[in-house]
């Protein structure tokens, strides 16, 4: 059976399709079979990434399908080694379903309150709901230059009681340019912001090492 990740969110334009195809990509490039469940059918906006991707040559391929249920995305697991579910934006009964699918549940977010309030009430119903805190946590995405609000942000989700991963993807035109032709945040043009999407990336693999063990 593969590791399940779970990227979802409350709201939409956080990142949370940014944080599949990064995730996907630093596995596929390490050699692992892996793939992306588009699970927002309506929009597809992985799928339609996978598809720039394609059409830009860009190695190394990650799968993409577009799926209608956490259900039918399980009955393919099997033939992979890593399946990183891209969910619906907005709380509803399908993030469930992927919160107990999943080793990892990933939680992106921006720094205002008005992005990581909604993203806790979020974890909070999780919580209730019966998803142990281990098991997510918090990813920043589209931040600013301040460093003091970044740290600020950062001991917001820390006082809720949830983990935060090290690093952080600025808002920059080159990681919307470098998705625009199939790209990720590790595959831009430039080496400084390259750097800083492999910091969040590798956090974020050294917590699903964690979990896969457990």
């Amino acid at each position: 059976m593969a590791i399940m990740i779970g990227v979802v969110s409350q709201k939409g334009g956080v990142g949370k399709s940014t944080l599949c195809r990064l995730i996907a990509r630093e596995y596929a490039a390490a050699g692992w079979e892996v793939k992306i469940a588009d699970l927002d059918v309506g929009q597809g906006t992985s799928y339609d990434w996978q598809s720039r991707r394609l059409k830009s040559g860009v190695n190394p391929e990650i799968p993409v399908e577009r799926f209608g249920s956490v259900g039918q995305a399980l009955k393919h697991a099997d033939g992979y080694d890593l399946m990183v579910f891209d969910g619906k934006p907005y709380a509803n009964v399908q993030t469930l379903e992927i919160a107990k699918a999943c080793n990892l549940l990933i939680l992106p977010t921006g720094l205002s309150l008005d992005d990581m309030r909604p993203s806790v009430l979020l974890a909070n119903e999780l919580c209730q709901k019966g998803i142990p805190k281990g098991n997510f946590a918090f990813a920043f995405c589209r931040v600013g230059d301040s460093k003091a609000e970044l740290s600020e942000s950062h001991g917001y989700l820390v006082d809720a009681g949830y983990s935060v991963f090290a690093g952080a993807l600025p808002e920059k035109t080159a990681y919307r340019r470098a998705s625009d032709t199939g790209h990720t945040p590790t595959e831009t043009r430039f080496a400084s912001l390259n750097q800083k999407a492999d910091e969040l990336a590798q956090s974020i693999i050294d917590k699903i090492t964690h979990v896969a063990k457990d």
